[in-house]
């Protein structure tokens, strides 16, 4: 029984603000740690719980946060950017369940650091008409692979959207949310027990469903114009109001490929402090 993590960095142990995951910084040296000690422990769980492996897919930004070297050996660690399914690069190697590390709310809702792939441009995403967290998107993927999400850990906005998107999942808030910037947060002494034994717990869903792919519709909305207009020459990408763009695709693996294009076009047309 192989176990896919899926790992992101701004729901983990601790981390409030910008410079806790901004690569380059004092503090994320400082939360790279953290990030590790909260990977590490859900593996603890996962083995405990009778997975025979771990994959754990670096998530966050550039996708080269986790410390290796910390990591514990019975897993084994995919890192670096230009994955084509991003923060779901192997859920279709045969894993029997996933587990969403360190995610937060979506752009638009209330939570630490809550954004949609792009820190600040993104105001909305929707899929097939309904407001999409990265967690409720990576949840349609895994269901199209026959992957069960198994577990999402996160501050407690985290955790309430998950109960949408994975309402048979453990769910582990290890930080309550005051601000985006703010929260009351465990220690890791105290998140390390909480997320070993959920890992632990969990374990007991995993196992192969029924693939089941389908046709699906995102719609994205930005804070300027000039952001959908430059993602709007994308084709199959349509502009539908002054903010918003949207497309379909045949199934949802497609679907996120052209949302990555869409966010890496729009990304790159930001211009200085006017964006």
């Amino acid at each position: 029984m192989r176990i896919m993590i899926s790992a992101d960095m701004e729901g983990v142990t601790g981390v409030t603000w910008t410079d806790d995951v901004v690569p380059g910084t004092e503090q994320w040296q400082r939360f790279r740690r953290l990030f590790t000690d909260d990977v590490n422990a859900t593996i603890t769980g996962l083995i405990d719980g009778g997975a025979s492996g771990v994959l754990v897919n670096e998530a966050h930004s550039a996708q080269r946060n986790l410390l290796l070297e910390e990591l514990d050996p019975r897993a084994a660690m995919l890192t670096g950017r230009h994955k084509p399914l991003s923060m779901m690069q192997g859920i279709d190697s045969g894993v029997e369940g996933v587990v969403f590390l360190g995610y937060h709310a979506g752009a638009g809702c209330d939570g630490v650091l809550s954004h949609t792939y792009l820190e600040n441009q993104i105001t909305g995403v929707w899929l097939d008409g309904e407001p999409a967290s990265e967690g409720y998107l990576n949840a349609a993927l895994s269901a199209e692979y026959g992957v069960p999400v198994l577990m999402v850990t996160g501050d407690d906005r985290t955790c309430e959207d998950a109960r949408g998107y994975a309402p048979d999942a453990q769910l582990v808030s290890v930080k309550e949310c005051v601000s985006r910037y703010a929260a009351v947060c465990l220690p890791p002494a105290r998140t390390a027990e909480l997320l070993t034994s959920a890992a632990r717990e969990c374990t007991a869903r995993a196992g192969g469903r029924a693939p089941a792919p389908r046709a699906h519709r995102i719609e994205v909305e930005f804070d300027a114009s000039h952001l959908a207009q430059a993602a709007a020459v994308i084709p199959t990408v349509e502009q539908i109001d002054v903010r918003k763009v949207a497309f379909d695709a045949p199934d949802m693996t497609e679907a996120m490929k052209a949302f990555k294009v869409v966010t890496a076009i729009a990304a790159g047309a930001v211009q200085g402090k006017y964006g």
